[in-house]
């Protein structure tokens, strides 16, 4: 999101949001991209839900979303598809320990933000993090394994973050809690792919043939899947909003 006190808008998509890709027909109307998830079964996961999504499979994807974009939405419904999931969870940050807050939106901006950018009846946007009193990935991955645990959870992030994770705290235990699927991004595979995580855990890799059978299997397991790639950027939205552009 961008500056404090901005209030974002009750419908309509933001600036710079590219129109949707979904299948015509199954979108709601704007009036109901306000909502997490639309129609009478969509709610949004919390800690106690566990019961409700038994045997379900489901992409996390955790970050500030600051704010969310057109990106993080293709990731997932490629994700939906290719990892054959049920569901994909955006984890909506209070604050990543590894950024600044000084540009921070609200959690409830950047909330409001992911409610209209995810606009797809099988992605929920989330604050379990609030919930779960966590911070740290490695912690809300533990916590939610415990409180789901019939629930087959795949992380999801993107190739810049494969290749900085040896940053983030018991990065190793992420690893060893769920699978992981690593999404391609620009100027970023090449590296991550030679970095200390994929080498560290090199063994452990699923073929992209193999992906559909990711949330089945027992972790540390990882795949890196060559999606077609999206040029949004939430650091290029922020600047652009900055110039009032």
């Amino acid at each position: 999101m961008g500056r404090r006190g901005r209030k974002a808008p009750a419908s309509g998509p933001p600036p710079n949001f590219p129109p949707s890709t979904t299948r015509r027909g199954t979108e709601p109307s704007p009036a109901k991209w306000g909502r997490v998830g639309w129609g009478p079964s969509a709610r949004t996961p919390h800690k106690y839900s566990g019961p409700q999504h038994a045997g379900l499979r489901i992409g996390l994807l955790g970050g500030s979303f600051n704010p969310a974009h057109a990106g993080h939405r293709h990731i997932s419904v490629y994700a939906l598809n290719a990892l054959g999931l049920d569901q994909v969870w955006w984890l909506v940050s209070p604050q990543n320990p590894l950024k600044s807050a000084a540009d921070m939106g609200s959690l409830a901006e950047r909330l409001a933000w992911a409610r209209i950018a995810a606009r797809h009846p099988r992605i929920r946007v989330t604050a379990l993090e609030c919930s779960l009193g966590t911070r740290y990935t490695a912690d809300t991955l533990k916590q939610l394994t415990r409180r789901f645990p019939k629930t087959r959870f795949v992380w999801l992030m993107g190739a810049d973050n494969l290749r900085q994770i040896p940053r983030w705290r018991d990065w190793t235990r992420i690893f060893r809690l769920v699978p992981i699927a690593v999404f391609s991004r620009p100027t970023y595979s090449l590296g991550a792919l030679g970095g200390v995580a994929a080498q560290r855990f090199a063994r452990r890799r699923v073929p992209d043939l193999r992906a559909r059978g990711l949330a089945d299997a027992t972790p540390p397991a990882w795949t890196f899947l060559r999606n077609p790639l999206h040029p949004a950027s939430a650091t290029a939205i922020r600047r652009a909003r900055a110039r009032g552009s």
